[in-house]
């Protein structure tokens, strides 16, 4: 019973812990950060109208008409229905931004086993309509030998548009850019976006520098998880898409709920195997003391069988030396 009791408690205390820790989870998941000031918010000139507005869940028109790196003229629907999609704009002559972001995907990329063309499509779409498809063609030659698996070019497409079919692009993405008279140059943001093979938006990811990780939960999730592994699968309980910041963070409740069901499943197997180990205790101590408990319960066999005390007075099987006092239920010595 001591044992017991102790187990009981060591219980109890863990399942109050475990309770804890998920009010402390849930009461620091919903805390807000403080809005913004109004000064800090506003962006000065030409960056008020630029910005990454994200627009989860909207369909991009796919009947949208471009040419690819080639010059054909190709429907933006033709990259969709079977793959995810990652959809990066830029423009081709960009002199920096651009080209960290296509670096900085194509770095992502090259860690992963997916791959273009098999697991996922990339589709780069220039937001110029200035530019056309000898500098697309030239990108994608650049980009394909940075990448090194050159049997996925099928799956790397750069499109060039005129300005209505960019303008119904950037409207569905969510992609606020402007052009610089002063410099010459469009003034925009850098991110990348996950569509579903039916041409939905999944993700934004910001930024020049990607997380191979980031990109592959988000392909996995994109495609319904019908690409991936079970490791995958297991990955995406423990983190969860950020959308503020376009990342994939700890999942704190479920890890927290995870502990907590492992903590309980513990204190079971740890409860019985102990108790196990004590009945087997028991029995090896009996058995040193010459006893054998048989199955009944009971160190003799009912009365009247063949070795039963009173059958062995009756017969007179009792040694001189081997009858049992009165009162004593053992043999004596």
């Amino acid at each position: 019973m001591k044992h017991r009791v102790t187990f009981v408690q060591l219980f109890a205390f863990a399942t109050a812990l475990v309770c804890a820790s998920s009010s402390v989870a849930v009461a620091q998941i919903g805390q807000t950060a403080p809005a913004p000031g109004t000064a800090a918010s506003e962006k000065p000139g030409i960056l008020s109208k630029v910005g990454i507005d994200q627009h989860l869940d909207r369909q991009v028109p796919l009947d949208l008409a471009f040419r690819d790196e080639t010059g054909r003229d190709v429907r933006l629907g033709e990259y969709f229905g079977k793959r995810p999609v990652i959809l990066t704009l830029v423009y081709y002559e960009c002199p920096m931004l651009c080209t960290e972001n296509l670096n900085g995907l194509v770095a992502a990329l090259g860690v992963m086993k997916f791959e273009p063309g098999k697991e996922f499509d990339v589709v780069v779409v220039s937001f110029s309509p200035r530019e056309g498809p000898g500098l697309a063609s030239q990108k994608k030659a650049a980009y394909m030998e940075r990448y090194g698996r050159p049997h996925t070019a099928g799956g790397w497409h750069f499109l060039t548009g005129t300005q209505a079919s960019i303008d119904r692009l950037t409207e569905a993405v969510g992609f606020r850019y402007d052009f610089d008279q002063q410099i010459q140059q469009y003034a925009h943001g850098p991110a990348i976006e996950l569509l579903t093979p039916q041409g939905r938006i999944s993700k934004y990811f910001y930024g020049i520098e990607y997380s191979a990780r980031d990109i592959r939960l988000g392909l996995i999730e994109a495609s319904a998880e019908r690409i991936g592994t079970p490791i995958d699968a297991f990955l995406l309980l423990c983190y969860h898409y950020d959308p503020a910041t376009g990342k994939y963070g700890a999942a704190v409740l479920r890890l927290v709920r995870l502990g907590g069901i492992a903590t309980v499943l513990g204190f079971f197997s740890f409860l019985a195997i102990s108790l196990r180990r004590e009945r087997q205790n028991d029995r090896g101590h009996g058995a040193a003391d010459g006893i054998t408990m048989p199955s009944g319960g009971s160190l003799f066999p009912p009365d009247g069988g063949a070795h039963s005390a009173p059958a062995r007075e009756r017969s007179g099987a009792w040694g001189p030396r081997e009858r049992p006092s009165r009162g004593s239920g053992r043999s004596p010595v």
